[in-house]
């Protein structure tokens, strides 16, 4: 059946003339009036032109040229922006700098922002904001230099205050046997904490994962996974605690994780309901859907794993990072493995 509109299109009808119009309408792109009837010869060459048209920089129409509003704008349509970087990184940079470029500072010539200028708006942040900001705006400045709207990089030499945190708390064993204790199997919740603890993922991939991403081995049952943040690809054992869950948990969906409307999770949306479900568990705050991946990589510690067969399930690409998951791992109990091994290697 013939569409009703080309794609792009949308009518509209002059209330005073009464007459009818088309529009090609594209975001980031100029909106072109086009003639005649749709799908007629001459409005289907207006509308082959206007594809083939230019594209224009999201905001240009109300900036100066120099501004900060105007690099801005060309950084958000460039391949900087749009071609390195994570869905979520760009979502974060996007607020960052929608703030930055807000009235007064839109309009200032960038080539003339000062370091003291950029320096004073972190240190009125908090410190992981201002880290973020910071990173945000050393990236936008690069792309400023390469694209000539000016020479230095006015962040270069700016340095934060070292943040000492741990990051996101790691769940201990009575926290996730008090959430167990009230989500029993075959739940929604029980099956979220299941798949967060036995994949050691992300919930940006966890909410991805369906019954068509099982495969099966020569060793068993394996769970692909293809990192949404690294694109890294992994083959992660499904655990018979989690295979027991998927079991006991109906679906017939492409996601194992589904809303109640039967749709899946958004990241966001994912965390919300996560904090509820821990909310009714009576677990603290401190408790969160990314404290369990946290939660496993410490637990593989604690039972003699090593980095690389940690690293191997989390998916994590250097043992730097793997350090700072696997911190809260019980020290005593990983003294005394180390005992055994030793005293053991030594009577041989």
């Amino acid at each position: 059946m013939t569409r009703r509109y080309p794609k792009f299109c949308h009518p509209f009808v002059d209330k005073k003339t009464g007459l009818a119009y088309c529009y090609l309408r594209r975001r980031g792109y100029p909106l072109v009036r086009l003639p005649g009837l749709p799908w007629s010869p001459s409005f289907m060459a207006a509308y082959e032109a206007a594809l083939a048209g230019p594209r224009t920089t999201i905001g240009t129409g109300r900036s100066k040229p120099g501004s900060v509003h105007a690099v801005v704008s060309d950084y958000f349509d460039s391949q900087t922006y749009f071609g390195s970087k994570s869905a979520g990184t760009q979502r974060m940079q996007r607020g960052i700098l929608e703030r930055f470029r807000a009235p007064p500072n839109g309009d200032r010539p960038f080539a003339l922002l000062p370091a003291e200028w950029i320096e004073a708006r972190l240190d009125a942040l908090p410190p992981h904001a201002a880290r973020s900001w910071l990173v945000t705006l050393r990236s936008l400045c690069r792309f400023a230099i390469k694209r000539g709207y000016r020479r230095d990089d006015p962040t270069a030499n700016i340095k934060l205050a070292s943040v000492k945190s741990h990051g996101f708390h790691t769940w201990t064993d009575d926290e996730i046997a008090q959430f167990e204790a009230h989500h029993a199997i075959g739940s929604k919740p029980r099956l979220a904490l299941a798949l967060l603890f036995y994949t050691a993922q992300r919930r940006g991939d966890v909410v991805r994962m369906g019954r068509q991403h099982i495969r099966e081995t020569p060793e068993g049952l394996v769970l692909y996974v293809k990192q949404r943040k690294t694109g890294k690809e992994l083959l992660i054992p499904i655990y018979p605690e989690l295979r027991a869950v998927l079991d006991a948990t109906p679906g017939e969906h492409l996601t194992f994780l589904v809303t109640a409307t039967g749709k899946p999770y958004g990241d966001n949306h994912f965390s919300e309901s996560f904090r509820e479900w821990c909310d009714a568990a009576g677990l603290p705050k401190r408790c969160s859907a990314h404290g369990l991946r946290k939660a496993r990589c410490r637990w593989l510690a604690e039972h003699e794993c090593t980095g690389p067969e940690i690293m191997a399930n989390s998916g994590h690409e250097s043992m730097k990072e793997l350090v700072r998951y696997t911190r809260g791992a019980d020290q005593a109990k990983l003294a005394r493995n180390a005992m055994v091994r030793t005293v053991t290697a030594n009577r041989r």
